[in-house]
């Protein structure tokens, strides 16, 4: 019996796996959740040995049930392929206390490509098992790495084309650099005056547009997203969670079924709702640590109950998690409203019209396998430069969100579970902020002579992400206001009135 997904919003929707993908979000605005959490049928120690792709299989399997087996290791195999410069694809390092997963060894050096390597075949094999005749257009917002990675996997796919949106002054300039850059016949990349969270909303207006459904569908285009909104990037975040639990115990540093705990530096929600679902299907799990920067929206919900937007925005140094507006947190809950869609549709319209709700004291009691806190500016920078300092170690500014909260919670706690800090970028990605926290006197140089400095210092070869872009022309240079972005589309794909 396949594994079906319902929206958030509805329980009268329903589709298979592969349909959800294709669609990306629900008609009714909602996001699709599986109707259950399925459970592992393989134990941790029995995958001991095996590689990420084979672990990535087990998992997948799982929530993507009416994909062949044929299809679904097709898929995982031209995703996790030499592409990603180590072969274990997800590698941790233990440093200090913790253990770093580090997730940024894919071709864009950001934890989006251990998903976006994946989705474009498992969006074209979607296509084809539901006869899609349409054209397929990518419609993504990035706050920074979301949009390279994207563009990377979905350049020059048949039937494809991507277009990305990210708030122009509010990304690093070699995430911008990255994407401005990006070849393919079927790429467009615009920047947009505001924030991401104007880029996000934008977009979600875009695909509860009727009129714009209809006008694409005649011209024989149909929208999906690259979005963390789209199961087909969230299923596949899960396997590096199991990957990581079964690594440590094939290394001895757990044993079998101790619980660890999982740090993630989070924005949007989809990576930390990643390590939630591993937990649901049977990783010994404890605490999910949900660490903020100082757009800190989501630790205030952790403490609150109340879930409110309406505060000033904060450009950090850590770009992909300035975000006001947690798209995938709307799934957690659904699942804490004991997956009541009217109850969850109604929270979702006063977060659309006042900017803010709030749960019941029953719904926060079902969030007692979180933790949050959040990050200073200092503190972050601080945590770079006391970690290099204390072991040579280098991070990037998120990864170091995640390590100061992972600190406070310890201080808060007392708990000396093993934790596992998802490693979400590498530091080469924010050389300017990174180098300038280990040293103010790097704040002189260039961006490429910080990146040479920081080979230098971290012993690292340059990444081929970075070398690529060096001398790389610049293809994409449309810049737009959140209220064109609707008209930007229509000239892009020829379908202007």
């Amino acid at each position: 019996m396949d594994l079906l997904y319902k929206s958030t919003r509805s329980n009268d929707i329903a589709v298979t796996a592969s349909q959800a993908i294709l669609k990306g979000l629900s008609d009714d605005g909602g996001l699709f959740m599986p109707e259950r959490i399925p459970a592992l049928d393989i134990s941790m120690k029995d995958m001991v040995n095996m590689s990420y792709q084979e672990i990535a299989y087990e998992v997948m399997k799982l929530f993507l049930s009416d994909f062949t087996e044929e299809e679904l290791r097709s898929c995982i195999r031209q995703a996790y392929d030499d592409k990603f410069d180590t072969k274990e694809i997800a590698p941790i390092a233990k440093v200090g206390k913790a253990y770093y997963l580090e997730l940024f060894h894919g071709a864009t050096i950001a934890f989006k490509d251990m998903a976006l390597s994946i989705l474009p075949h498992l969006m074209t094999t979607a296509a084809k098992k539901n006869h899609a005749d349409h054209e397929i257009v990518i419609l993504t917002a990035t706050s920074g790495d979301t949009g390279k990675a994207a563009l990377a996997g979905f350049a020059d796919v048949p039937g494809t084309k991507i277009v990305v949106f990210y708030p122009k002054n509010g990304v690093s300039p070699i995430q911008e650099k990255q994407m401005i850059t990006q070849k393919g016949d079927n790429t467009f990349v615009v920047g947009i005056h505001g924030n991401f969270d104007d880029a996000q909303s934008g977009v979600k207006a875009i695909f509860g547009d009727k009129k714009m459904a209809e006008k694409m569908a005649a011209a024989g285009f149909q929208f999906s997203s690259a979005n963390s909104i789209n199961i087909g990037r969230l299923i596949p975040q899960v396997v590096y969670y199991v990957y990581a639990y079964v690594k440590l115990l094939e290394n001895g540093e757990i044993s079998e079924n101790e619980k660890i705990n999982v740090t993630v530096p989070t924005g949007n929600f989809g990576n930390i709702l990643a390590a939630y679902l591993a937990k649901g299907i049977g990783v010994p799990i404890g605490k999910l640590i949900c660490a903020s920067n100082e757009n800190k929206v989501l630790y205030d919900f952790f403490s609150t109950g109340i879930y409110d937007r309406n505060r000033e925005f904060v450009l950090t140094s850590s770009p992909s998690m300035d975000i006001l507006i947690s798209s995938n947190l709307e799934r957690l809950i659904y699942k804490i409203s004991g997956e009541d869609a009217e109850c969850n549709r109604k929270l979702m319209a006063e977060l659309s019209s006042r900017g803010s709700y709030q749960i019941t004291d029953e719904m926060r009691s079902r969030l007692e396998d979180f933790y949050g806190n959040y990050a200073s500016e200092q503190e972050t920078a601080a945590m770079i430069r006391e970690v290099y300092e204390d072991t040579g170690y280098v991070m990037d500014t998120h990864t170091a969100v995640g390590a100061a909260v992972y600190r406070k919670y310890c201080a808060d706690t007392k708990d000396k579970t093993k934790t596992v800090i998802a490693s979400t970028a590498s530091p080469y990605k924010f050389t300017r902020s990174v180098m300038g926290a280990i040293d103010s006197k790097y704040n002189a140089l260039g961006d490429f002579e910080l990146v040479d400095e920081l080979s230098r210092i971290s012993g690292t070869p340059v990444p081929k992400a970075i070398e690529e872009i060096r001398t790389a022309k610049v293809l994409h240079d449309t810049v737009c206001e959140a209220s064109q972005m609707e008209d930007v589309i229509c000239r892009f794909l020829g379908i202007c009135d």
